[in-house]
């Protein structure tokens, strides 16, 4: 069984790890260039050859990659290992252009799994436990990247995917299940379903690793604190590898990014020029070690920071910040940037509502408008009309001193909101569909 706290990897010295990084991007940026011929007509637009790139250092030199890069290439353009060599291809949806389709050889199923699995150990989760996921299978990379790194650790699986919660609870509490993988939204529903039959106590979950979605800090602990478990944050994605790319410890305090396969930046994202450590910015990364889809300098839209100090768990890693959001999902309300974070941030800081909401905008007289509907407790809805309106009121003061931004509070009953079992909506801009 392969060490999955591995020291050597983990734990190495910055020095150790920019030289195994320069060592390995030497090699990608070879490996792009002679196999991928619209990585070369790229680098050669941009006047570089692969002897150019003698380190990380000159990380800068290399031209950006996007996701208009792989649609433009769909479906195997960008692919550096023939079709012979690739073992698995994933696909994301597709909902917002052509989908996205990414190849696996054999040796980078080998090291998604070995990431999985020390992102699972990070979490507390080793060969004794019992682990659901519940993360969709199929060409979404969730299921099966955790799946193969919870078989990689020694684990036993359950492959419960999504579509029938009151099942999974069910095998939840029979089968003793000790670890869970799935959204955080998709978790908070779990939990509900749990109260709402009396069997959080009945159940032996000790821990949670939740991704493919942002989540806030406060929505951590209202999970940890309804399923008395430790949650964890998993990030990933389908273009870099999966879930897998980094993930926090039992400290919370950034998300560790396996380095030595993925090569981590931070830019800005107006500019394109790389930023310092600690200032919010957009994370790109380069695969370090990926033969089917290598990517260079990949655009993630991720918005975050970065930190190179030794975390208190001994992890030498670079660390990056819990996500505040997608430079794609920003919304533009009367000249004011929102984050969709920072609204579910603000609720759960009040504890009077439910973290399940809806931002509703629209343009109305050429003014744009934000309702935010609301879930709040059951208690309330018995309560005077009187309370109902002061309720209303503390809300949207709330979310307006956190955006800053006068919105529409409307008080919604719970379970009104639709629930997702997958990445959760949580935006509504009508201004899109006219």
């Amino acid at each position: 069984m392969t060490v999955i706290w591995n020291e050597a990897k983990e734990c190495m010295s910055r020095d150790e790890m920019t030289a195994l990084q320069s060592k390995r991007l030497v090699k990608a940026v070879n490996r792009v260039y002679h196999n991928v011929e619209y990585y070369r007509k790229k680098m050669q637009q941009a006047g570089v050859e692969p002897g150019d790139i003698r380190g990380i250092e000159d990380i800068d030199k290399l031209p950006y990659t996007t996701k208009d890069d792989l649609r433009d290439t769909y479906p195997f353009g960008l692919f550096a290992a023939p079709q012979s060599e690739i073992v698995r291809i994933h696909a994301s949806s597709g909902t917002t252009g052509k989908a996205t389709v990414v190849g696996y050889t054999r040796k980078d199923i080998e090291i998604w799994s070995e990431c999985v699995a020390r992102a699972l150990t990070m979490a507390g989760i080793g060969r004794g436990d019992t682990i659901q996921v519940a993360y969709g299978y199929g060409l979404f990379t969730g299921g099966l990247g955790a799946h193969y790194g919870a078989e990689h650790l020694g684990a036993t699986v359950v492959p419960m995917s999504t579509g029938n919660t009151k099942k999974l609870t069910t095998m939840m509490k029979d089968f003793g299940v000790t670890g869970i993988a799935c959204t955080p939204s998709y978790l908070l529903h779990i939990a509900e379903t749990l109260e709402a039959d009396g069997d959080i106590e009945n159940i032996k979950l000790k821990a949670a690793i939740c991704g493919a979605e942002p989540w806030t800090e406060q929505m951590r602990l209202q999970i940890e604190e309804k399923l008395h478990i430790s949650a964890h944050d998993i990030y990933g994605l389908s273009e870099i590898m999966g879930p897998g790319v980094a993930c926090d410890c039992q400290y919370h305090k950034g998300l560790h990014v396996y380095e030595d396969h993925f090569l981590p930046e931070i830019i800005d994202p107006e500019t394109l020029r790389p930023i310092g450590a600690g200032e919010t910015g957009e994370l790109v990364f380069t695969t370090l070690t990926k033969e089917g889809i290598p990517l260079i300098r990949y655009r993630t839209k991720d918005l975050t920071s970065i930190s190179y100090d030794k975390c208190e768990c001994g992890r030498t890693l670079a660390r990056i910040s819990r996500f505040k959001g997608r430079s794609d999902d920003m919304l533009i309300i009367r000249g004011v940037n929102v984050f969709p974070s920072q609204v579910e941030a603000a609720l759960l800081e009040m504890g009077e509502t439910t973290p399940h909401y809806m931002m509703i905008v629209d343009r109305v007289n050429n003014l744009d408008t934000l309702e935010v509907q609301v879930e709040v407790e059951e208690r309330f809805f018995s309560d005077e009309i009187k309370e109902l309106e002061n309720l209303t009121k503390k809300i949207a003061h709330t979310i307006q001193q956190a955006i800053g931004l006068a919105v529409k509070v409307k008080l919604v009953e719970p379970r009104t909101i639709e629930r997702s079992m997958g990445k959760a909506v949580h935006v509504i801009d009508k201004r899109k569909l006219v």
